[in-house]
C-alpha cells in the first residue's frame, strides 16, 4: 500500500511563512487528486486546498484564499502547499491526502481521498 509521508510543519509567528510538502513512498505513485486538510484539537478535521494531478485545477477553503498555493511536482511525485500570512488560526495538524481509485466528485469532502498520509504540526504565535 502506497504510503504519504508530510514535512516542513514547525512554530512560526503570525504573519511568517511556511512550506509544507507531502512525498508518496513509491516513485511510480499515481493519483487523480490531492488535497491538504488540516485538524485543531477538538474539531473536525477541514478542509483546505486540492488539486487535480492531470489538469492542475486547483481549489481553495474561504479561510485561506489568497494566503495558502497548492502546487505539484511531477518530477519528483511530490505536493506541496506555500502558506504565507499565517494566524494563529491556521493552528493545526495538517494532513495530506489522496484519490488513488478514479472517483473524483467534490474535491472538498473528507470521505473523498482513500490515502492519507500522518501529519505535521504547524503552530503559530501570536
Amino acid at each position: 500500500q502506497v504510503q504519504l509521508v508530510e514535512s516542513g510543519g514547525g512554530l512560526v509567528h503570525s504573519g511568517d511563512s511556511l512550506k509544507l510538502s507531502c512525498a508518496a513512498s513509491e516513485r511510480t505513485f499515481f493519483s487523480y487528486g490531492m488535497a491538504w486538510f488540516r485538524q485543531a484539537p477538538g474539531k473536525e478535521r477541514e478542509f483546505v486546498a486540492a488539486i487535480n494531478w492531470s489538469a492542475g485545477s486547483t481549489y481553495y477553503a474561504n479561510s485561506v484564499k489568497g494566503r495558502f498555493t497548492i502546487s505539484k511536482d511531477n518530477a519528483k511525485n511530490t505536493m506541496s502547499l506555500q502558506m504565507n500570512s499565517l494566524k494563529p488560526e491556521d493552528t493545526a495538524v495538517y494532513y495530506c491526502a489522496s484519490q488513488d481509485r478514479g472517483f473524483y466528485s467534490d474535491p472538498t469532502l473528507v470521505d473523498v481521498y482513500n490515502t492519507w498520509g500522518q501529519g505535521t504540526q504547524v503552530t503559530v504565535s501570536s
